[in-house]
């Protein structure tokens, strides 16, 4: 098994040996609930009151027999929740048990013929080349790593964790974790969205999709002030970003403040590129504004 024999010899740096996530709940895997009874143990660990069974009615497929990975990725956007797949490594995994969360993985059980599940890894212990897993009706499978290996390589090791979003994972990169967060904002839960953008400009201060998705989302809601914030401190990281003047005069002249909008456009308007019919048409709103006709809506993306 290669990835159990690299750890032999490169174990990952900062990583301890062994370690248990504490109270990880259980649920039994009923009939038609490997995957739903595999995400409610996981959503239940970060703070979200499930059961299975609604979460069978969600991401369980009858004509599939079970639960695709990208339904179960998908699934905990709509607890304001987010699901993120994990590297295919074994040190990543491991790396996410130690930082305190549980991590399901999909494995091959089957004796003879294929046989998809969904397990739960709540710890390890590799002196003892043991690891403990929420597996079918038993709460605390005790499986050795090579053995284990053998059945979640024919997934292509395939392994995700569930975060709230200020909770970043602990082996998350920068465009993954924003990916994950545009996804969230899609399902409709704009308060763990901000959540989610605030983290991540706290981990990754530089990042101009966060911090134009966060100011998005406070003016979509109404918070025009924490709105205008937001986008003028992203215009002293980024001070030729058209996406961010525009989107700035959009929500000046949402306030009123038409003479500062004007200014800020005609800045972007300087720029060019890729979003110049954007800018036009907010320049031309704050003009009708400024001659008294009503108002509209140009924010970028």
């Amino acid at each position: 098994m290669p990835q159990t024999m690299t750890l032999r010899s490169a174990w990952p740096a900062g990583v301890p040996r062994q370690t248990q996530v504490a109270a990880v709940p259980f649920f039994p895997q009923l009939e038609n609930q490997c995957g739903p009874a595999a995400m409610a143990t996981v959503l239940v660990h970060t703070g979200v009151a499930v059961t299975p069974e609604p979460l069978e009615r969600q991401i369980y497929l009858p004509a599939r027999q079970g639960s695709l990975q990208v339904e179960m990725l998908a699934a905990p956007r709509r607890w304001g929740r987010v699901g993120y797949l994990l590297a295919p490594r074994y040190a990543d995994v491991l790396r996410e048990v130690a930082a305190g969360n549980p991590v399901i993985l999909l494995q091959d059980v089957g004796e003879f013929f294929t046989q998809w599940h969904y397990s739960v890894l709540t710890g390890y212990d590799y002196e003892r080349g043991d690891l403990y897993l929420h597996s079918g009706s038993e709460p605390r499978l005790v499986m050795p790593f090579t053995a284990f290996e053998r059945s979640w390589m024919k997934s292509g090791y395939w392994a995700m964790v569930v975060t709230a979003p200020d909770r970043i994972p602990a082996t998350a990169t920068e465009p993954g974790w924003i990916n994950a967060l545009v996804g969230l904002e899609r399902a409709g839960n704009p308060q763990a969205s901000i959540a989610g953008y605030q983290a991540a400009l706290v981990r990754w201060p530089d990042n101009l999709p966060a911090a134009i998705g966060l100011a998005n989302l406070h003016h979509q809601g109404g918070a025009l002030a924490e709105a205008a914030q937001v986008l003028r401190q992203t215009l002293q990281r980024h001070p030729q970003s058209t996406v961010a003047m525009n989107n700035l005069a959009q929500t000046l002249s949402d306030q009123g403040r038409n003479a500062e909008a004007l200014r800020e456009v005609d800045e972007a308007l300087k720029l060019r590129g890729p979003f110049e019919s954007e800018v036009l048409a907010t320049r031309q709103l704050i003009l009708s504004r400024m001659a008294g006709h009503t108002s509209g809506n140009r924010q970028a993306q």
